[in-house]
């Protein structure tokens, strides 16, 4: 009986209760069945007395299940206290105003961007953009929301969508209004159309200017230059190099484009880098003999490895060093090394002997079509994208690249896994 579940066992301890009654039904039957009592009414005194022993024992178990549910009630969730509680647990700045614009509370997102306020302070005193406070000024006379974007230039550059509406209460009781004052940061997306627009700009600039060329060219092939062999010649090699120099700048933005889409997700090969540098130096030695410059590999005994993708490595590589031979080809020689440590992270420092970058232009270096010199640049073949590539590699392989440079010293590129 104990190793019967609670149902059934008080199911059973039921039935045993009214045993009695299916007893007293056997026995009337038998009683009919040796005297002279009509049959039929036999059977329905039988009948009576067994189906209610059974009536009572089935009625139990519903009981039973009840009794069960009620002692797993589920307990109800504790109120919140206040409406602070809510905006509060905000990741939104959020400023509750009085109805003569005084603040009555913030939450910690508020104050971590805007610094503490006393309550009972006019919003003035905060704010103090007339457009944020011509709004305020609407909204507690009409009860209407409203919005506006906000710019902020101190401590640093912030853009906000700034929007107050009233707080609707259940109570009407003649209780004070309340409005909310909401900042919703949006400098990343600011930021990301600015870039955008910059992008574009630079990249039909860019694919403009060999572009006219191409046509200018044609122009006077098709014209002056019509029965000229000579000039023939010249313009057919001019255009095969604007032509070339389209087909880089599309390839590099493919490229750009690419590394966009998949910047997410981390590689997870290991590659090791002392074969992969000495392929890399092997690749670009017919370019560094044209240039008259010594590509010197300085790599330790053994494996250095790191998780990595093998081709976009190479890409990296294959682009600072080609950088450091064409802008440093002053110096002669560009030194790379590659260092590893047990306590230390590894690094590869790609060092020229060259002029040296301007203090003021390190920052820029990585960003799309940003050139120290466009003159020098477009003379090298560049396109303007190659750190930006860099960059981007480097972002996905949760690299860094460091740069130092020295006026009439050098340039050092360093990557760091």
């Amino acid at each position: 009986m104990e190793d019967t579940p609670a149902i059934w066992r008080t199911f059973l301890t039921q039935l045993r209760d009214n045993l009695a009654l299916a007893v007293i039904a056997v026995l009337i039957l038998a009683a009919a069945l040796l005297t002279d009592v009509d049959p039929m009414i036999a059977t329905i005194l039988w009948a009576m007395a067994l189906g209610t022993a059974v009536f009572r024992t089935a009625r139990a178990v519903p009981e039973v299940i009840q009794a069960k549910t009620d002692a797993v009630a589920i307990p109800a969730a504790a109120p919140l206290e206040t409406t602070d509680d809510i905006i509060d647990a905000l990741d939104m700045p959020i400023v509750v105003l009085a109805e003569d614009a005084s603040i009555v509370s913030q939450n910690r997102a508020a104050e971590r961007s805007f610094g503490p306020v006393s309550a009972g302070l006019h919003v003035s005193a905060r704010w103090r953009s007339p457009g944020i406070l011509d709004m305020i000024r609407e909204t507690i006379t009409t009860g209407e929301p409203n919005q506006i974007e906000h710019s902020e230039r101190l401590p640093s550059e912030r853009v906000y969508i700034v929007r107050i509406g009233p707080i609707r209460r259940r109570n009407d009781g003649g209780d004070a209004r309340l409005f909310l004052l909401s900042f919703r940061d949006i400098s990343d997306l600011r930021r990301l159309d600015r870039m955008r627009s910059d992008f574009v700009a630079n990249a039909s600039h860019e694919l403009r200017t060999p572009l006219a060329s191409l046509r200018g060219f044609l122009e006077t092939l098709q014209g002056p230059a019509r029965n000229d062999p000579k000039a023939q010649e010249r313009f057919i090699g001019i255009m095969l190099e604007q032509a070339n120099r389209m087909s880089r700048l599309v390839d590099d933005l493919l490229s750009l484009s690419r590394l966009e889409l998949k910047a997410h997700i981390a590689p997870d090969e290991r590659v090791d880098l002392v074969p992969l540098l000495g392929h890399v130096r092997d690749s670009l030695m017919p370019l560094a003999g044209d240039l008259d410059v010594d590509i010197r590999l300085h790599l330790p005994e053994g494996k250095v490895e790191v998780v990595g993708d093998r081709d976009e490595l190479v890409q990296v590589f294959e682009n600072l060093i080609e950088n450091a031979c064409k802008y440093g080809q002053e110096g002669k020689t560009v030194d790379v090394y590659l260092r590893s440590g047990a306590e230390s992270p590894v690094e590869v420092s790609v060092i020229d002997q060259g002029p040296g970058i301007p203090a003021e232009h390190v920052p820029r270096l990585t960003e799309r079509f940003y050139r120290v010199s466009a003159t020098d640049s477009r003379s090298k073949k560049g396109t303007g994208l190659g750190l930006a590539i860099v960059k981007h590699i480097l972002t996905r392989h949760r690299a860094r690249l460091i740069i130092k440079s020295e006026i009439d010293k050098g340039t050092e590129f360093t990557v760091r896994f």
